[in-house]
């Protein structure tokens, strides 16, 4: 009877017995996890700010976590060599809790508080997309990603004005609140039995330092661009989120816009079962192109149109693209990752986020020396409009549904002896 009350998809039997994952357990941790980094968006910076007083000092901190975060997510499949996998992913949730831990306290444990959390983000991630590779197969990975997208929908939409409204009210509160959401992801973890993936026995032995496979990542051009893909789209994002409240004040447009256009957007998760019916009937490449096109044109005319009001639409329709390269913008990367480097190529794909965090700040400070916040829309603009170019090297029948890529097939091969014998 107890048995019967579990969710299907919560029950994972221990390893050596025959059920596996499927793409709703994924999606059960990706929206718990969710919980937490939502709550916490939006309150972190300014936890921060209150201690410091000085925009650039937060900056400056950012800046510094995103290097830390890049170099220890690099590490993370050397860890693994040490930590089994399961006991690695419960560390990283641990983290969550120890950064909550601090929040709570405030004042100067802001830094490891911000610091804390973004190792835990990194680690889970890595751990999470290994599974993923690991019991997921290749044509079940968009609807993987969407259900984890649409699991998740929910805390990125509310998560980031509870976290405020929380903070203005009881400093601790959010913090608090986090925490209990990181042990409810331990909890949930150990519950789906994912143990410690599949074991791949490598042809050589393994690589003499932890760094190695960043040549076999560079060697592989379909890895290079699904990585490009994932930056340019979180660039995106970062000037979205953070630069479009900055002109909204600067415009004299009400102070609560960014948030509240943000929060629009990330509604948006909950259409990601309709987006991934789309990309299944057509393909990956036409769906990552148009995602690039349409968001890069959009950031384009924000940073030329002289009505704050039109500026505001128009990055308002690229962020709905976002949402589609969200689907769709990460599977060219997954679909390419060899069995025997899962783990490895998990890693690296995992460092998009801090690049893009090192990167979009970076350019900004340059930009905003020479021109206005809207020369950071025609940057970004121009970043997407590039990855619309790389794109149209994948292939075309990437990530199109089995049944409809063989009837195009059949198609094919019963048209080629018309057209011969027509031609002869």
């Amino acid at each position: 009877m107890l048995e019967r009350a579990i969710p299907e998809w919560l029950r994972h039997p221990p390893e050596g017995v025959g059920r596996t994952p499927t793409a709703r357990a994924f999606a059960a941790l990706s929206g718990v996890e969710a919980l937490i980094r939502g709550m916490l968006l939006s309150v972190m910076p300014l936890a921060l700010y209150a201690q410091l007083g000085d925009a650039g000092m937060v900056s400056a901190i950012y800046l510094a976590v995103g290097i830390t975060s890049l170099t220890f997510g690099l590490l993370v499949p050397w860890i693994n060599r040490l930590v089994p996998r399961r006991w690695l992913y419960t560390l990283g949730a641990t983290l969550y809790v120890l950064g909550c831990g601090f929040g709570t306290l405030g004042g100067p444990f802001m830094l490891p508080a911000l610091l804390f959390c973004t190792l835990a983000t990194v680690t889970c991630f890595v751990c999470l997309n290994a599974y993923v590779l690991d019991y997921i197969a290749k044509v079940e990975l968009g609807r993987t990603e969407t259900l984890r997208m649409f699991y998740s929908a929910f805390a990125w939409t509310a998560g980031p004005v509870s976290g405020v409204v929380l903070w203005q009210l009881w400093a601790p509160a959010p913090f608090l609140l986090g925490g209990v959401f990181a042990l409810l992801l331990i909890a949930v973890f150990w519950w789906l039995r994912l143990g410690n993936g599949k074991l791949i026995a490598r042809a050589r032995a393994p690589a003499p330092n932890p760094l190695a496979f960043l040549g076999r990542f560079a060697a592989q051009p379909r890895l290079i661009a699904g990585w490009m893909f994932a930056v340019l789209r979180s660039c995106g994002w970062w000037v979205y989120i953070v630069y479009l409240p900055i002109y909204a004040i600067e415009a004299g447009l009400p102070e609560s816009l960014g948030g509240s256009v943000v929060s629009t957007t990330n509604a948006l998760l909950f259409a990601t079962p309709l987006i991934l019916r789309w990309v299944q009937r057509t393909s990956v490449r036409r769906a990552v192109r148009t995602g690039f096109l349409v968001a890069g044109a959009g950031f384009l005319l924000a940073g030329v149109l002289p009505v704050p009001g039109a500026v505001v639409a128009s990055l308002v329709l690229s962020s709905c693209c976002l949402i589609l390269l969200d689907v769709a913008g990460g599977l060219p990367f997954l679909m390419a990752v060899k069995p025997s480097e899962r783990t490895e190529m998990a890693a690296v794909y995992s460092s998009f986020r801090d690049v893009s965090g090192i990167l979009t700040p970076g350019m900004g400070a340059l930009i905003l020396l020479v021109a206005p916040v809207q020369g950071l829309f025609v940057a970004a603009g121009v970043g997407l409009l590039a990855m619309f170019v790389v794109a149209g090297q994948l292939h075309p029948m990437l990530g199109v549904a089995a049944d409809l890529r063989h009837r195009t097939r059949a198609q094919a091969r019963s048209f080629l002896p018309l057209r011969r014998g027509t031609d002869g």
